[in-house]
């Protein structure tokens, strides 16, 4: 078993305050989940309204398969979330022991 953890820094453009930052990070969060199947939750920056930091993981047999997964859970979110910049990333790959 191999294990992917990302951490993800977002700076949301748009947002005017924690209601709309609560909005974008919601649909984000919900959309990765439904279609790649990760573990997703906001776990820094809860009280900044325009910055929100994303812990990621996913669990595969091959190392490969996490790499892309996690790698395609980024693009997404580039593609998909114009107002969102993806300020700092941090990928891990735990391999299986």
């Amino acid at each position: 078993m191999n294990a992917g953890i990302c951490q993800i820094r977002l700076h949301l453009h748009g947002s005017q305050s924690l209601k709309d930052k609560r909005r974008t990070v919601k649909s984000i969060i919900s959309r990765l989940r439904s279609q790649y199947n990760i573990s997703i939750a906001e776990v820094d920056d809860l009280d900044l309204w325009q910055m929100t930091t994303l812990g990621i993981a996913c669990v595969s047999n091959h190392d490969q398969h996490v790499d892309e997964i996690l790698n395609r859970a980024l693009n997404f979110i580039a593609q998909n979330y114009p107002e969102v910049e993806i300020v700092e990333r941090a990928v891990e790959i735990l391999p299986a022991p």
